[in-house]
């Protein structure tokens, strides 16, 4: 086994090289600073130190190898460990008190198996055999400022500080320092200190009973902080969990903490598991959270202006205890932090600002003295109790008192007015004409119509407008506010009735008049035949003019008389009809057709004393009066009647058409005649004119011929030179453009060329001057390198490698007993002439010089 190393040793300690020569054959071996392990034979009488000289005594030896020997290994170098740096050596020898190392009977290192050994800086060494190099040469390890090697024992041990280690052992090992191993330590992992900044700390978990920096013992799990600012190196059996923030507070923010166990904080209070509490700028402005206290939010201050309140649901006293469902009213001008387990019951609201029109509705929810009474003081009030605060005033409830609405004043019109209701007695009024605010004990009550008034109110239809303008105003209806009292324009020459159900009379209103209804009053509703048609031999539909005739308006009598008819047009239609099929069952149809009008308007109205057909016709029960009536269609019941009327329609209208027909015939032939004769004489005229035109005509293609003879020879002549002359310029422009082309080629390929060879050249160029600049720095390089090396070896050694080879040889021939040598390559020429006189002349000097050589050795 061979092993890499240098070891030095001075050339004069030679004498005791070891030279094994068999019987047989001798093997010769020259290594360089190199170690061998060789199998000796076992009578040689220096096996044991052999093994000792190879490997730690000479630098150059010589080493002859027997036939019953074989190198088993080698040569390599031997370990070299230079300053701070180390290796690791597994089955090392085993040495004595002395640090020499034991061999065995037969001349073998004895090993220490399964065992290893840390070798540090020394000389150069050799592995034996037996020995393995577990780990390389490797640095130390440095351990810098602020942290820390984290080592645990896997063997029982006494360390330099005569301190017992335990297997399963940790501590650290703290820089600045190197850390020297050792073969009973095994090292866990670096550990670097964790800076702690100003407004920090690091949370810390004992991994183990472990004793902290501060000396205060610790358990297993335990955690604990350590604020102190800085770098902080946790120690073998503490991990760091988490490093902390702390909370910076403001006049406008608190903590809310929890605790998570029963301990003391840092203000020296002892806190409950589970207790809550606020942290506030006037207990610390920065808070590092301890272990056992968990940050349940940040709380906002809560900032009432003086036109604000709050109330508070479940508030703490003065010790910090929540009362359980008790509110607080809180007034502003004034800041407070919520505590934990308060909360606003509707959050931060104004005050109540009352004007002169305005009142806000009170309840009490528990029983209270109510100091802020208007007329009274120190009311007591009960739960239940409603009551009203009108303005002008500024009002706050207490926590006792609901506040159900606000009031605010309506005003009314001398013609409008509201629908009131007494909650109490659930009397209905009507108040009108006047600036009116409910009290706690009354609402709006609304009034339902049935939904044939609610559609005419809706439709605001006036009797005496026309179609049109009920139109407009039906489309421009708006729903009804049921509590606003109702009310209905009753225009001229129209009445209304109005019955009062509560007290059970009527009242009939004439136009124009404003009606308002009160809470028991409905309009009377009358229901009326739009038209009628009754079926005798003819269906005639009429229209007709008509109203009430009221003498006195004053008198209920005549004006109740009105309303004492429900279906009056009905009735109205069914007389008129009468008296019609009576007029006109006496007459012929051709009479009734001809005369319609005058029949229908006697049989109505009939005639008076005189024979003169009268102008009204009334009806005494309700005072109603037809002033006027008209036909609007008439169309016979009987079908061969209609088809009759149609015949002799159609055959007025066939006469009338073929009158027509013949006039305008006749009308057409004279026209045509005057057309014909208008036509021939332009005829004529034409034919005289195209005559003009056709000698014209004639005398233009003689003309056109005669030229187009001359033109013809000419266009051909002047279009050959022409065409003579463009291919000519043609030829002359494209030789131009060739010469042109290949201008440009020619001229693009000299450019392109020149680019190229400049380029080349300048590559060439710059690759001459790296090349240039490359020699030099090599030959500077080498000639450094050989400067360096002639002055590390020095001139006599130089001297002494020179003739080494030649003095060896001398001393070799010497020791062979040879006079002289002569050694060749057998292609160089010598020239032997005299050679015979130089030896037999120079025979007895040398041998007298080699003689006193010898003596001079001695």
């Amino acid at each position: 086994m061979v092993n890499h190393a240098y070891t030095e040793v001075k050339p004069e300690t030679c004498e005791n090289s070891v030279n094994w020569t068999g019987q047989n054959k001798v093997k010769k071996i020259q290594p360089r600073q190199d170690n061998i392990v060789i199998h000796p034979p076992s009578s040689c009488p220096h096996q044991g130190d052999q093994q000792m000289s190879l490997s730690t005594e000479y630098h150059h030896i010589t080493i002859y190898i027997q036939d019953n020997e074989r190198v088993v290994y080698g040569p390599e170098r031997m370990i070299t460990v230079p300053p701070r740096h180390y290796c690791i050596i597994e089955n090392p020898v085993l040495k004595d008190k002395e640090c020499k190392v034991v061999f065995d009977e037969s001349g073998q290192a004895k090993l220490v198996h399964a065992d290893q050994e840390i070798r540090l800086a020394q000389d150069p060494f050799p592995l034996y055999p037996g020995e393995i190099l577990k780990q390389v040469v490797t640095p130390l390890k440095v351990v810098a400022a602020n942290s820390a090697l984290r080592l645990r024992a896997i063997l029982d041990f006494e360390d330099d500080d005569e301190e017992k280690r335990t297997a399963g052992d940790e501590w650290l090992f703290e820089g600045p320092g190197t850390y020297i191993p050792r073969k009973e330590v095994v090292i866990e992992e670096t550990v670097r200190a964790t800076v702690i900044r100003p407004n920090q700390a690091i949370r810390l978990r004992a991994r183990k009973e472990t004793i902290d920096r501060q000396g205060v013992a610790r358990v297993t799990g335990e955690e604990w902080l350590v604020k102190k600012t800085g770098a902080y190196l946790p120690g073998a059996y503490e991990e760091v969990v988490d490093v902390v923030n702390a909370y910076v507070l403001t006049d406008k923010k608190a903590l809310h903490m929890r605790s998570l166990r029963t301990f003391k904080d840092d203000f020296g209070v002892t806190r409950k598991n589970g207790e809550e509490w606020l942290i506030k700028m006037t207990d610390t402005e920065t808070h590092i959270p301890n272990v056992y206290e968990e940050v349940v939010g940040v709380v906002n201050i809560t900032t009432l202006t003086s036109r604000q309140y709050c109330i508070i649901l479940d508030p703490s006293d003065e010790h910090g205890r929540p009362q359980l469902g008790r509110k607080k009213l809180v007034k502003g001008e004034c800041s407070f932090f919520l505590l934990p387990g308060e909360r606003f019951e509707r959050g931060i609201q104004n005050v109540y600002v009352l004007g002169e029109d305005e009142g806000v509705i009170l309840r009490a929810t528990e029983s209270f003295k109510d100091t802020d009474a208007p007329d009274e003081k120190d009311v007591e009030r009960k739960p239940g109790d409603k009551w009203m605060i009108r303005g002008p005033a500024e009002y706050v409830p207490p926590v006792e008192v609901e506040v159900i609405m606000k009031r605010t004043a309506i005003p009314l019109d001398e013609n409008e007015g509201i629908y009131v209701r007494d909650i109490k007695t659930g009397k209905v009024r009507a108040v009108t004409g006047e600036t009116y605010m409910l009290n706690q004990d009354e609402e709006l009550w609304a009034k339902e119509l049935p939904p044939a008034v609610e559609t005419l109110l809706a439709q605001g239809k006036d009797p005496m407008a026309d179609r049109s303008d009920r139109s407009k105003s039906s489309d421009s209806s708006k729903p009804r506010d049921k509590t606003r009292v109702v009310t209905f324009r009753v225009p001229h020459n129209a009445a209304v009735q109005i019955y009062d159900y509560k007290e059970k009379k009527a009242r009939v209103v004439f136009g124009p008049e404003l009606v308002m209804l009160g809470p028991d009053e409905q309009f009377t509703q009358l229901s009326l035949s739009g038209e009628t048609a009754d079926h005798a031999r003819l269906s005639l539909q009429l229209s007709y003019n008509w109203h009430f005739d009221i003498k006195n308006k004053e008198d209920k009598t005549e004006a109740s008389k009105i309303f004492s008819v429900p279906d009056f047009v009905g009735d109205a239609c069914k007389a008129i009809a009468s008296r019609i099929r009576g007029a006109v069952a006496q007459v012929q149809f051709d009479d009734f057709h001809k005369n319609s009008a005058r029949i229908i308007r006697s049989s109505v109205f009939g005639f008076d004393d005189k024979d003169k057909v009268r102008e009204v016709f009334k009806f005494p029960q309700n005072n109603l009066v037809f002033t006027s009536i008209d036909i609007q269609s008439v169309e016979p019941v009987d079908q061969r009647t209609r088809d009759a009327l149609q015949k002799s329609v159609q055959l007025a209208i066939e006469i009338t058409t073929n009158s027509q027909e013949a006039a305008a015939r006749h009308e057409a032939e004279r026209l045509e005649q005057e057309a014909k004769g208008r036509l021939e004489r332009q005829k004529i005229s034409d034919e005289a004119e195209a005559e003009k035109s056709r000698k014209q005509l004639l005398e233009l293609q003689a003309n056109s011929a005669a030229v187009e003879s001359t033109g013809q020879a000419k266009a051909e002549a002047q279009s050959r030179a022409e065409a003579a002359r463009i291919e000519g310029e043609a030829a002359v422009d494209q030789a131009k453009l060739k010469s042109q082309a290949m201008k440009i080629e020619a001229e693009s390929e000299l450019e392109r060329l020149t680019q190229a060879r400049e380029a080349e050249l300048k590559y060439v160029r710059e690759q001459n001057d790296m090349e240039l600049s490359k020699s030099k720095e090599m030959s500077t390089i080498e000639t450094t390198k050989f400067k360096n090396m002639v002055d590390a070896i020095g001139a006599n050694t130089l001297a002494t490698m020179a003739s080494a080879g030649p003095d060896q040889q001398v001393r070799m021939l010497q020791s062979l007993g040879l006079k002289s040598t002569l050694i060749t390559d057998g292609s160089t020429p010598i020239n032997l002439f005299n050679t015979a006189n130089g030896l037999i002349g120079g025979m007895m000097p040398a041998k007298r010089s080699r003689r006193s050589e010898e003596e001079d050795d001695d």
